[in-house]
């Protein structure tokens, strides 16, 4: 009997190549939304994991409207999907808030918004929008132990979150709070998220108090998302979840998301004594991480052994079980940087391969 990866039509795939298998995303979406009471409401989901909009379209098929995105190309393919709300979850700069704002006008039903963590920004973005006679949505971005950007959720956030109230092109409606440092054994991760957030909801009761605005909350990923799933009113942001990988399958056990995405290979050679070698290289498989990189589910216990461009040396135990032409299906580590390695993406259903979605926000520009 075949596994649910393997497809009838191989012989029809130039590889590498990137495999979805839209039936699996379905049920993760489902699961997605029964950890939220089936409240579509409650999600915000990331966008910057699969960058297609075949997948926004599926998720908007069940009542998902609101999305986050990193890039203005996913912010575009998030108005072109005719998505409702858009948090760019980043803080924009120089020619960045020219092009949302240009988003702003090209899709005025989908209400854009942003990250802010200091005046200067939050000034900037202001200017540019009062200039044209509008105002954008922002969002307080926390930092609550990330380190990267943001906040810390203390004074200094409410006396931003005040600035921003006195300046006529942004209006704060949020506070955004990313833990994805957090991916700890489930009780550890819990009591951690838990302490994280606390100054989160402290700050809002603050802001509430002195301003007399009921801000929104946008909290965490992949990692904390049954965490924060448990809060009433939080909106939540998986983004991994929707195609889910070898890294996260691995570290959070808790979650049983489905593996959505594949990256296909063949052997190509048998360069020496117990190796075989892969057309998997650098350029179609995410490669920030150490060796193993991609787990192959038809050859488990492959040692990799080294990388380029476009090779990727194994070394096996009965290497003659795997003649040159063999197709290996890979697990990615790191599924979102795999995806953005590719154009396009081969869509599987009941095992072959019918259709290619465009990976269409992997450019840094569709058209703004």
């Amino acid at each position: 009997m075949s596994s649910w990866y393997t497809l009838e039509n191989t012989d029809q795939l130039d590889t590498p190549c990137l495999l979805i298998y839209p039936d699996r995303i379905e049920e993760n979406i489902r699961k997605m939304l029964t950890m939220v009471s089936n409240d579509p409401t409650r999600l915000r989901p990331h966008v910057k994991t699969y960058k297609m909009q075949e997948v926004v379209e599926m998720q908007m098929d069940v009542g998902i409207r609101k999305f986050k995105f990193a890039t203005i190309a996913e912010g575009e393919m998030l108005g072109r999907a005719g998505a409702r709300e858009a948090l760019l979850a980043y803080q924009p700069l120089g020619p960045k808030i020219d092009r949302l704002l240009q988003l702003t006008e090209m899709f005025p039903d989908t209400h854009y918004a942003a990250l802010v963590d200091n005046k200067a920004s939050a000034e900037a973005i202001s200017d540019r929008f009062a200039a044209a006679g509008k105002q954008l949505s922002v969002y307080l971005d926390l930092d609550v132990g990330m380190h990267r950007t943001g906040i810390p959720p203390n004074e200094s956030a409410l006396d931003l979150f005040r600035f921003c109230e006195t300046l006529p092109g942004v209006d704060p409606v949020g506070l955004h709070a990313y833990d994805g440092h957090l991916r700890q054994e489930i009780s550890e991760r819990q009591k951690a998220a838990d302490e994280a957030f606390l100054p989160v909801t402290q700050l809002a009761e603050k802001i509430q108090q002195t301003t007399g605005k009921t801000v929104k909350i946008v909290a965490g990923g992949s990692p904390s998302f049954p965490i924060h799933a448990k809060r009433i009113g939080v909106e939540c942001s998986p983004g991994t979840s929707l195609l889910w990988d070898w890294g996260y399958g691995r570290k959070l056990a808790e979650q049983d998301f489905l593996h959505a995405a594949l990256v296909l290979c063949r052997v190509i050679s048998h360069p020496g004594e117990g190796r075989l070698c892969v057309d998997l290289g650098h350029k179609s498989v995410a490669a920030e991480n150490p060796f193993p990189r991609v787990h192959f589910l038809n050859l488990p216990d492959a040692v990799q052994l080294g990388q380029s461009e476009e090779h990727l040396v194994l070394e096996v135990d009965r290497p003659e079980d795997y003649p040159v032409g063999t197709v290996l299906y890979g697990l990615p580590l790191h599924i979102c940087p795999t995806v953005a390695l590719y154009e396009r993406a081969q869509i599987v259903r009941d095992g072959k391969a019918v259709d290619t979605w465009r990976v269409v926000a992997r450019d840094r520009m569709i058209t703004i």
